[in-house]
């Protein structure tokens, strides 16, 4: 290994650079700005319905409801579904018995433990109880065959739904998934689709494949406003009126409350400025692919990585694992993803060159302390645990360079030399 002291690279190399981005559509989106303001209808008002009706025809879903924030879409998705007893709430006491959980989520949700706290606080939010299933370990995203297991053995909950992330902005395997929806007649498909706008399955795109679906808007999103702010989407008619109702505090009438919701409506100057993005996001989506494309090439180049496949998977016992996209998707690659051996010592020299990197997610949800009462022990999901030890995404948004890619494959090299 080479001490990080002895390399010189050509230039650090950020993680994220907002300001790449905005110098391009800069104008455009203070014009957009500017006439939210002069409108003087800052919440839900006629930028957010045009926002609206323009992700739903680049989603090809019938219904697209803006919200707060991608946690909130994911909770209007479970409640306007019906799902849960949202006037319930999750234990307030830092040590809750497990009973008191188990009275609060008699209805069940399956969900992946390797993901944002999100995908879970959004289920017991609603009123119901997260189950997990281990992922598949090339992917990363919930496991067909786990979640299968999952239902199998425990016949006698009210299992719901299923939640399936598709992470890093890859869908999850959604055949295999409409598989076991069609095998437990009832049971709904929810997307979390926080981290993949413009992602397709089969040709599909994320946010149409599910019975509702939720996006994330947060600002290091692929597409992303300047603050938080999120997106439901929807086939059903009536899960849409009942998500309008939801997010405007159970309102249909002004001032008349027909069941308790919550406030989650988005403002206009963040609609003002997500449509003006949805116009490039098509190519931004490509520019990445480019750049994971770019990344694989160099990585295989150094002599330090290898690509893995369900006939010859692999793991960092033979040096750096790159992302394995699945033939049915359209990756979006709003993160690209190695494993790494030595993955913390890795990133200290990184970050020691002034080159970025993130470990998403370095523990996984059933080992979080606010979600021990579920029951769940280190072990239970090896393939989530032994991820959240080794993965680490490197810089990637559509304005990064290709010599900093070199810059950050040099570096890495250098560490396993």
């Amino acid at each position: 290994m080479t001490d990080a002291s002895a390399i010189s690279p050509r230039q650090p190399v950020p993680m994220l650079d907002f300001s790449r981005q905005f110098a391009v559509i800069r104008d455009e989106v203070m014009q957009a700005i500017a006439d939210a303001c002069d409108s003087q209808r800052f919440i839900l008002g006629p930028q957010v319905t045009s926002f609206e009706t323009a992700a739903a025809k680049a989603l090809s879903t019938p219904y697209a409801i803006g919200c707060a924030s991608g946690t909130d879409a994911l909770w209007l998705a479970l409640a306007a579904a019906n799902i849960g007893n949202s006037s319930e709430c999750v234990p307030h006491s830092s040590q809750p018995h497990r009973d008191e959980w188990d009275r609060l989520g008699s209805q069940r949700v399956i969900t992946t433990p390797f993901s944002f706290f999100a995908s879970a606080s959004c289920i017991l939010r609603a009123g119901a109880s997260p189950l997990f299933a281990d992922i598949d370990p090339l992917t990363f995203n919930l496991s067909p065959e786990s979640t299968a297991e999952v239902l199998a053995q425990n016949p006698g909950l009210n299992i719901k739904a299923i939640l399936p992330v598709h992470l890093y902005g890859q869908c999850a395997d959604w055949d295999a998934f409409t598989a076991l929806q069609q095998a437990n007649p009832g049971l709904l498909l929810i997307e979390d689709a926080a981290q993949a706008f413009g992602a397709t399955w089969n040709g599909q795109t994320a946010g149409s494949l599910g019975d509702a679906a939720a996006f994330s808007f947060y600002p290091t999103k692929n597409l992303s406003a300047f603050g938080d702010a999120g997106l439901l989407t929807t086939r059903s008619s009536q899960l849409a009126e009942h998500a309008h109702s939801l997010r405007a505090h159970g309102m249909v009438r002004r001032y008349f409350h027909d069941e308790v919701g919550w406030n989650s409506r988005l403002d206009s100057l963040q609609a003002a400025v997500l449509e003006v993005k949805l116009r490039y996001i098509a190519g931004w989506n490509q520019r990445r692919r480019d750049l994971a494309a770019r990344y694989n090439e160099l990585f295989l180049a150094s002599g330090i990585a290898t690509l893995t496949s369900p006939s010859n998977p692999t793991t960092i016992a033979d040096g750096v694992v790159l992302p394995y996209t699945h033939p049915r998707a359209q990756h979006i690659f709003h993160q690209y993803v190695i494993r790494a051996p030595r993955r913390d010592e890795l990133r200290a020299h990184l970050t020691a060159l002034g080159i970025g990197s993130e470990i998403y997610y370095p523990l996984c949800l059933h080992q979080q302390q606010a979600l021990l009462p579920l029951g769940y022990r280190t072990g239970d999901f090896p393939h989530a645990e032994r991820a959240s030890a080794e993965v680490l995404a490197l810089p990637i948004y559509p304005e990064l360079r290709e010599d900093e890619q070199q810059t950050v494959v040099e570096a890495i090299q250098n560490f396993y030399a």
